[in-house]
């Protein structure tokens, strides 16, 4: 059996590293599985498996929360961001730096993906941070941790292919994330706060920051109090049992095309443009989903994940040394594969490991989650940092550097996570007294 997972782990490889697309390779895998280590028949298997996994009613909140992200996008929301937030963080040290962390924070809300929320939130934070004399190490550091939080702030995509991969709600998996999402925005914070009481030489004088009132700054948050309340509404119906996750979809892309329309960015070619692009990347989601499904089942039918899950169990590892493992095994993966492809491949033969260690596979969402984030940023192949330096012409290990204290940030919080495991199974506990 060992034999079997060498071949098949070498021919994946092998086709990934040639350029194959990762759903293609997961089903021609999965083929030459079934045809040379069982007497099954591939297209019965296949067929019966991809049209199962592409009719789960728990996928149809991923088009919809895909195409509430696209309406926001084509808003003003990242500008909205940098102006709504700005001229609340006058008075807390480290002031317009906060305004990277939040602002991802936000869109991340909105948006789902780790890079598109780096680079988007970047493209205006930046210049102006610049422009008003800010450190330019500190201020890529926040901005290229802080993206990370398009994994984790709910509605997270990564969490609704999980969701479906290990077959556990989805919606319980959005409010799981809730509390470490805050946590990570607090700790962020927090070590800005201490940098820039800590360095007062490279933080630019106050009086660079414009002076406002009460009635100013309301104002000038005028067009980003209307988004948070659409993401708290989002959250909140699913949390206290409104909506299904699809359902509360549904409300978030209604509530989108209002406030787009109302603020005046809803012109058809962005409406047409932002369902063109959700239609294209949920059926590419679909798709690996469908192709990891039926890897899982030929897999399955080999007996592979049953085996490794009896080798492993063999060796007596404790909980900590196979977390500690597995966080490893993803680091070297986030080399080479985007979260979401992490999460679709090593699915099927990971979650029989953390169920016989006795992990909750809520906690075990998080977990992973926030493992793919410190892939996100760990060079040479952190996706966060291809995308600032894409933005900015740094080069990547400069940018890596400057990020190094938030990567300590999320290590430290998945150490609190294994501490403390209610950090994120509190709220999901609550919801099932409900």
């Amino acid at each position: 059996m060992i034999t079997t997972a060498v071949v098949l782990i070498c021919l994946l490889l092998f086709f990934l590293g040639i350029g194959f697309w990762i759903g293609p390779t997961m089903l021609l895998v999965g083929v030459i599985g079934l045809v040379l280590f069982t007497s099954s028949p591939p297209g019965l298997v296949m067929s019966t498996t991809i049209w199962g996994a592409s009719t789960s009613w728990a996928l149809t909140a991923l088009p919809l929360f895909i195409w509430m992200g696209e309406i926001l996008y084509r808003s003003r929301l990242s500008q909205d961001m940098f102006d709504g937030l700005a001229p609340w963080m006058s008075r807390i040290p480290g002031r317009l730096l906060h305004v990277n962390i939040l602002g991802c924070a936000v869109f991340a809300a909105v948006c789902g993906s780790s890079a598109a929320t780096a680079l988007t939130v970047g493209k205006i934070s930046l210049p102006e941070l610049k422009k008003r004399g800010y450190h330019d190490g500190i201020s890529l550091g926040t901005l290229c941790g802080s993206g990370t939080l398009g994994l984790m702030i709910p509605p997270s995509i990564m969490m609704i292919v999980y969701g479906v991969a290990a077959e556990v709600s989805i919606a319980q998996l959005f409010i799981a994330g809730v509390v470490p999402g805050l946590l990570l925005v607090s700790l962020f914070m927090g070590y800005i706060v201490i940098w820039a009481i800590c360095n007062p030489g490279k933080m630019p004088s106050r009086d660079l920051e414009p002076k406002l009132s009460l009635r100013q700054k309301l104002w000038q948050s005028r067009r980003l109090i209307p988004v948070i309340m659409l993401i708290v509404a989002v959250i909140g119906s699913i949390y206290a049992g409104v909506a299904t996750a699809t359902e509360a979809a549904a409300l978030g892309v209604a509530g989108s095309l209002i406030l787009s329309a109302v603020s005046g960015s809803l012109s058809w070619a962005n409406f047409t443009g932002g369902l063109r692009a959700a239609m294209v990347t949920s059926c590419m989601l679909t798709f690996i989903l469908a192709c990891a499904a039926f890897l899982s089942n030929a897999m399955g039918f080999i007996g592979l994940p049953k085996a490794l899950a009896s080798t492993i169990a063999a060796w007596e590892l404790s909980p900590i040394i196979l977390l500690l493992v597995l966080t490893m095994f993803y680091m070297v993966l986030g080399c080479f594969l985007d979260g979401i492809s992490m999460v679709v491949l090593t699915t099927s033969i990971v979650v029989p490991l953390v169920v016989a260690s006795g992990f909750d596979l809520i906690w075990f969402g998080i977990y992973i989650v926030i493992v793919c984030e410190l892939a996100q940023i760990t060079p040479p192949v952190g996706f966060n940092l291809f995308a600032l330096q894409s933005l900015t012409g740094r080069n990547i290990f400069s940018i890596a550097y400057s990020t190094l204290p938030f990567f300590l940030l999320l290590a430290i919080t998945i150490i609190l996570l294994v501490i403390y495991p209610e950090i994120a199974l509190y709220l999901p506990q609550q919801m099932k007294h409900q």
